[in-house]
């Protein structure tokens, strides 16, 4: 009776890790089985008939998918400047300056995802068609950069607190000025976790759907709408190689964050 107690263990323990290992690796496996499925219909559990003839459609210089991808890219690295630019002055100052209500000012930047996304982007889609930026690449690079601040900000700020001020004392005492004690001192130092920071920015640029939805189309075509349209249109194959595009570099990515981003870094984050 004894030894029984830890076989239970380890079979219960077998069956919890199978049941996440599915829920993580089950959604990954259909994209998989979708991308490769030439033909595919009920009552069959597995498709029909096998074959590579989606991913040259996608893959095809003429195609739209390497087009939407192109912009998607362009759309995030533009987004990560516009971000950076803005963060990293206002995270030195959050966290370095003693600034009144400064915890509000924290809370702001996370007003963005305080409310619907819809109800937000279709208000920022009226204003901007009144400033002609609504279907251009610069109206949706700025409604992005606004959603990417969330982090940016916090993480530039954190990174920034992370760093020691006694070194930046001492450069100063050495005769530095101020601007030459961040540049040499301060920056270098905080740049993994503001390195991690233009990655999520990154990452949320390229997965943004709903703000450009309203503020891009149809003149603005991503690769989330891409995806958006295959799957309305009941093209899953075209869909799932898409999705699966969009998960490869955010896989890569967040093992350099991992990596960039450390414990005590963390530590300041909202502090």
């Amino acid at each position: 009776m004894i030894l029984r107690f830890p076989f239970a263990s380890l079979v219960l323990k077998a069956i919890l890790i199978g049941l996440f290992a599915f829920a993580i690796l089950g959604p990954l496996a259909n994209l998989v089985l979708w991308s490769v499925a030439e033909r595919w219909y009920t009552p069959f559990k597995l498709p029909v008939v096998y074959g590579t003839r989606f991913w040259e459609i996608v893959f095809r210089p003429t195609g739209d998918a390497m087009r939407s991808l192109m912009t998607s890219v362009w759309i995030a690295l533009l987004t990560v400047a516009v971000a950076l630019a803005l963060s990293i002055p206002a995270g030195y100052a959050l966290a370095r300056l003693k600034l009144p209500l400064r915890m509000l000012i924290m809370i702001a930047f996370l007003l963005p995802q305080a409310f619907p996304s819809v109800a937000i982007y279709i208000n920022v889609a009226r204003i901007f068609y009144g400033l002609g930026l609504n279907g251009t690449v610069a109206g949706v690079v700025l409604v992005h950069a606004a959603h990417g601040l969330v982090y940016s900000v916090w993480i530039a700020a954190a990174a920034f607190a992370a760093v020691d001020r006694d070194l930046e004392w001492a450069a100063r005492n050495m005769g530095a000025s101020p601007l030459t004690a961040f540049g040499t001192v301060t920056l270098p130092l905080a740049l993994p976790g503001l390195i991690a920071s233009a990655i999520f920015v990154f990452l949320e640029s390229l997965d943004e759907f709903t703000g450009t939805f309203f503020v891009g189309v149809p003149q603005v075509t991503t690769l989330p709408l891409l995806l958006y349209n295959a799957s309305m249109g009941g093209n899953y194959q075209i869909a799932s190689i898409t999705a699966m595009i969009l998960l490869v570099p955010s896989v890569l990515f967040m093992l350099v964050i991992e990596r960039f981003l450390r414990a005590d870094v963390l530590a300041k984050v909202g502090s």
